[in-house]
């Protein structure tokens, strides 16, 4: 493999480090902050997975904390990529959709590193830019693939043998040893995985091939009273996976466009072998079979990050730094796992919502703690500003995580947090619309159908069942309404669909079931 180069740091440090509140450390803690792509919470154990079993990643929970209501404010991965590092929504920071994201703009790389920080990032960027604000950084051209991945730094592009996670993971190691020992170190190791088309490594390609995966109860929805949006989603399970998707072997002798072609066709049927004896699967034996598939592999690229992940906590532990590095794993959103009929994300449903979020920080967090706090990605920078000792931005829309971390809820910490999905009609279909999710309901806007969808998580935690044109819920959905552009305004989302919330509450009847 090829080595990273060390740069050195040549500015100094613009901020004098403050101690945190009831911290007796005078060392600033380093920052380990691990992140996947389309990791769903319901594939981790600790999250009470059904399907699969991540005993690294729970580690991390069992050891610090779990946080159970952490959002993502635009699910798609380069925008939260964006708010991430600035700590501002998509309207503020310049990056809705896949635009390319403005690396002259302030971001917590920067300040962590003119605070004195050695900073570093390693993997999937996906921004459309080169970084800046690390002292080193090595990153996939895009999307990155999964074997034998080209990963390219300021010299140039390397190609490195093997498989994407083994390799972002040896490359982080590397980084971590190589690093300035006389600074802190924020450092972001992100993967590829398990973002779509699934590739699992050989390790774990056969792990749950032959098992039988829990199918969610939703998987076969008819979106029965719910808007026009889900009947048009193009990212079903059942409808929309391609024979790429689905690892269907080609037939000999295509070439080119021809070969493109058949492999993003999205079959009606298929040809499989079971003892020896060929079948054809159509109709509902397809679903079935479809939807293990599907999961299959997407299992088994989780059970290589997993095991990665050990391999960073063991090296931690190895060299001595586990009890003055913070250890934070994440995902850039969630994902749908079948939930609603769906793959991807992108919808405010809360699978595409929530995002799996575990921290360790041995001495601070009180091992094996939980929150059920309501945070946002947008909290994610100010936390490691915070950990650092740093002040928070006043153009920043989040807040650190640290008091929640600590046992000090704040008494004005939010209720409500605030959504938007711009991409319309896109990829997969998916309409744009706005929303908030409190701690108890949800409601959603499609603005371009003029058509909401309430909930109450309580009662329906699957979202199953849209109350907007409920009388009895009608208080509900005035408040929701009166909250969603509270938020709007305080968030300064006032661009031209604002001036439809809440005033028009006109709703247009989903259409009849479409069958999958």
């Amino acid at each position: 493999m090829a080595s990273i180069s060390r740069r050195g740091i040549l500015a100094l440090p613009l901020f004098a480090w403050r101690p945190l509140a009831g911290s007796s450390s005078t060392l600033r803690p380093n920052i380990l902050f691990i992140m996947t792509d389309d990791h769903a919470s319901q594939a981790m154990s600790c999250y009470g997975s059904r399907v699969n079993q991540t005993p690294n990643l729970d580690r991390i929970a069992h050891e610090g904390i779990r946080m159970d209501r952490v959002f993502v404010t635009n699910s798609i991965c380069t925008p939260s990529r964006a708010t991430i590092l600035t700590g501002k929504y998509s309207h503020m920071n310049g990056v809705p959709v896949f635009n390319r994201f403005d690396g002259s703009q302030p971001t917590v790389q920067k300040l962590l590193q003119q605070a004195g920080y050695y900073t570093a990032m390693i993997g999937k960027w996906h921004l459309g830019s080169n970084p800046t604000g690390f002292d080193d950084w090595n990153i996939f051209p895009g999307q990155g693939v999964y074997n034998d991945p080209v990963l390219y730094d300021k010299d140039g592009s390397t190609q490195y043998k093997g498989y994407a996670t083994d390799i972002v993971t040896d490359l982080t190691i590397e980084v971590l040893k190589n690093r300035p020992k006389d600074k802190p170190f924020f450092v972001m190791s992100h993967h590829k995985a398990p973002h779509r088309e699934w590739t699992p490594d050989e390790k774990h390609r056969k792990q749950f091939e032959g098992k039988h995966i829990p199918e969610p109860a939703n998987l076969r929805d008819d979106y029965a009273g719910r808007t026009d949006a889900l009947h048009e989603q193009q990212q079903s399970v059942f409808r929309d996976l391609t024979r790429r998707d689905l690892k269907i072997a080609p037939p000999p002798g295509l070439t080119g466009i021809e070969l493109a072609r058949w492999w993003n066709a999205k079959p009606s049927e298929v040809e499989i072998e079971v003892d020896g004896v060929r079948q054809t699967l159509t109709g509902k034996a397809l679903d079935d079979w479809k939807y293990q598939r599907y999961m299959q592999d997407y299992l088994a690229c989780v059970q290589s990050v997993d095991d990665n992940t050990g391999r960073l906590l063991d090296w931690l532990d190895a060299s001595g730094l586990r009890e003055n590095t913070v250890v934070i794993y994440t995902s850039d959103q969630g994902f749908f796992l079948g939930e609603h009929g769906l793959f991807d994300k992108r919808f405010m449903y809360e699978e595409s919502l929530r995002m799996p979020f575990v921290a360790r920080w041995p001495g601070h967090i009180r091992p094996g703690s939980t929150s059920p706090a309501i945070g946002i990605n947008c909290d994610f920078a100010p936390t490691f500003l915070d950990l650092a000792g740093l002040p928070t931005p006043g153009d920043m829309q989040g807040r650190s995580f640290v008091p929640l971390w600590t046992g000090h809820k704040p008494a004005d910490w939010r209720h409500a947090m605030y959504y938007r999905y711009y991409h319309d009609p896109g990829d997969h279909n998916t309409r744009a619309h706005y929303g908030i999710r409190t701690e108890t309901h949800k409601l959603i806007y499609f603005w371009k159908k003029n058509q909401w969808e309430c909930y109450d998580l309580r009662s329906d935690p699957a979202e199953m069942r849209n109350i907007y044109n409920d009388a009895a819920a009608q208080p509900v959905v005035a408040a929701l309404k009166a909250e969603l552009l509270r938020l709007k305004k305080e968030l300064k989302d006032d661009d031209q669909y604002a001036d439809k919330q809440p005033a028009d509450t006109s709703y247009v009847a989903a259409p009849s079931p479409k069958k999958n």
